[in-house]
């Protein structure tokens, strides 16, 4: 089979092992595109992904070094704790700023494949958590490529396939077993010349991931301040109009749909009540502490006034301790 000029990227996050397992799986071993991939994994992650996408069919997947030159009929998958992201014929890793909280994130990759090749990119949206993708997704479809997501009726979490479908014009929703056979179908198709004309907004958020200064990038030109911060480093996030959504950015980089700056906001109260339940169980040992030692040596009303100040802190402790155990988590769907 001769080799296409397409790229293929396919983004994943909870349950996509199988997902991703089945996919591959359907690919021929003479598979004439490189596929890229990432899947949402933990820092600490033991990133043994690729190892399973190799056994799972007849396709080579591995970890690319930075600036490895990509071959037809290999799975390219993000490393953890990087970005992956694409250049003319390269693939690089980056330490870029994280993206829905998360690094690897989809939407980067997508970015630049859409960026680099226009129609000829194939973007796949697979089972997952939140939004993360349809940005992304989003700009595949505006430079003329192909949006494919997997049906949410058979993904095991469909919130990431629900998002792309609501907020994308995608070309096809489709069971995984019939996504791998789509794929070697459309990558025989001829290839289209790239657009002349990339918006400069995508430019600066693919430079971005590539570990550009954002400012230097233009990341002020993306958006209106908001009146919100960001959750990581707690700048000021720029408002980002892209079709009829929103999302945010901020000065170092940070981005966010509304779902996961709504998740990361969610974490932060839980994290803030936690501390506030810490101080006054700090507060009332303290004063506990501090009265025994003035029962001891001098007796008198003053460790009374402690005892009884630090019965108070029990009391607002477990009227806090109760309502972070019992509160429901925000809504995230996006």
């Amino acid at each position: 089979m001769a080799h296409s000029k397409h790229i293929v990227v396919v983004g994943a996050s909870a349950g996509g092992i199988e997902a991703l397992r089945t996919l591959v799986a359907a690919l021929p071993d003479d598979y004439p595109a490189p596929v890229c991939v990432v899947m949402h994994t933990g820092p600490q992650s033991p990133g043994v992904l690729d190892a399973i996408l190799t056994r799972a069919g007849t396709l080579p997947a591995l970890h690319p070094k930075n600036g490895e030159r990509m071959k037809a009929g290999r799975i390219y998958v993000a490393p953890p704790d990087c970005h992956l992201v694409i250049e003319p014929g390269l693939v690089r890793v980056t330490k870029g700023p994280r993206e829905n909280r998360f690094r690897p994130a989809i939407d980067p990759l997508f970015r630049s494949a859409a960026q680099v090749y226009g129609p000829n990119a194939i973007g796949v949206i697979l089972t997952g958590s939140l939004d993360d993708g349809t940005a992304g997704l989003w700009t595949v479809k505006q430079l003329g490529g192909t949006a494919i997501v997997q049906d949410p009726a058979e993904a095991l979490f469909p919130s990431m396939p629900l998002s792309a479908i609501e907020h994308v014009n995608v070309d096809y929703v489709l069971p995984l077993a019939e996504i791998g056979p789509l794929l070697v179908k459309l990558t025989a198709a001829p290839v289209e010349a790239a657009p002349a004309d990339v918006p400069e907004g995508l430019n600066v958020e693919v430079k971005i991931a590539m570990e550009h200064n954002p400012i230097d990038a233009g990341v002020e030109q993306l958006g209106q301040p908001s009146i919100f911060a960001c959750p990581d480093c707690h700048g000021v996030l720029l408002e980002l109009k892209e079709g009829n959504r929103s999302r945010f950015r901020c000065h170092t980089g940070h981005a966010y749909s509304v779902a996961s700056l709504l998740a990361a906001v969610d974490d932060a109260m839980e994290d803030s009540l936690w501390n506030a339940i810490r101080s006054f169980e700090e507060a009332q040992m303290l004063m506990t502490r501090v009265a025994e030692h003035l029962q001891t040596s001098h007796g008198g009303s003053d460790a009374q006034e402690l005892l009884d100040r630090a019965a108070e802190a029990r009391r607002q402790s477990d009227v806090l301790r109760k309502l972070v155990t019992e509160r429901e988590p925000t809504p995230t769907q996006g």
